[in-house]
């Protein structure tokens, strides 16, 4: 019986990728054996699947589980669904808790064994920027009527370039909400309760703040496999949408292998 939404089947990319392996996921997934090994590269976990029924999804994730891949069934929903996170813009360090501030003054407090996850990633995007330079032509017309006298005029030139826009995140996760506890943005924080460790940079501030936050959460697994540069050249809510997909399978990766299984 068919689901009213799709059911995706994840993996997490086998340390050791050999064909006896390749060939037998192929068969239960149904692709071809090159197909399969593209989707089962990689750091991340991944989507390799789509079914709309959730018995074909779980029966296509135990046969993954029993070659010994770590696998799981989300329904779309599950997967997209990303609940409004707490965005810091400060926040102290306290003993065993860290308070987290946003920019309405709003605060919240984490203890240091309520963090499951503590998740680093970057963000970056391709975007058109225009710019406008002045430029010298040679005017044929202006020449001909002061007869032959070469005329030069400035004429403004219009030009189109490709600008990468990186910006680093983390985010904090515990084990029972779907979606983040806390997020910090690289511009979006400031750093002034750093005192006097704070720096001219804000990607230095940030690398301090994520130091400080593995030491006050010592039991949260740290995940940074997101920081790999990504260039995307969608549209901001696209690369958003990708960034939020992922973040939300390592999640629930994590989740499985401490334990807890919340998928489908």
């Amino acid at each position: 019986m068919a689901d009213s939404e799709m059911i995706h089947v994840a993996v997490a990319p086998p340390a050791n990728l050999d064909a006896n392996l390749v060939r037998s996921v192929a068969a239960v997934i149904n692709k071809s054996p090159y197909d399969t090994r593209l989707v089962l590269t990689g750091e991340i976990p991944k989507i390799i699947a789509h079914y709309d029924s959730t018995q074909i999804a779980e029966a296509i994730v135990q046969n993954l589980r029993d070659l010994g891949l770590v696998a799981v069934a989300c329904r779309d929903s599950e997967l997209r669904h990303s609940p409004q996170s707490f965005k810091a813009k400060t926040l102290e360090f306290k003993e065993k808790e860290v308070l987290f501030r946003d920019s309405a003054g709003r605060e919240k407090r984490i203890a240091e064994n309520n963090v499951l996850l503590i998740l680093e990633g970057m963000l970056q995007t391709s975007v058109e920027v225009e710019t406008t330079k002045p430029k010298t032509k040679f005017s044929l017309t202006m020449t001909l009527l002061t007869g032959g006298i070469p005329i030069w005029h400035r004429v403004d030139e219009k030009t189109t370039d490709q600008s990468i826009r990186s910006e680093y995140f983390v985010r904090l996760y515990d084990r029972k909400s779907s979606g983040p506890t806390i997020e910090i943005l690289q511009n979006h924080m400031n750093y002034s309760f750093l005192g006097a460790k704070i720096a001219a940079s804000s990607l230095t501030n940030f690398g301090t703040v994520v130091l400080r936050l593995r030491e006050v959460f010592p039991q949260a697994i740290f995940d940074n496999r997101l920081v790999n540069p990504r260039v995307v050249t969608a549209s901001c809510g696209r690369v958003w949408e990708d960034i939020e997909i992922n973040c939300k399978l390592i999640y629930l990766f994590r989740l499985m292998t401490s334990g807890i299984d919340s998928c489908a």
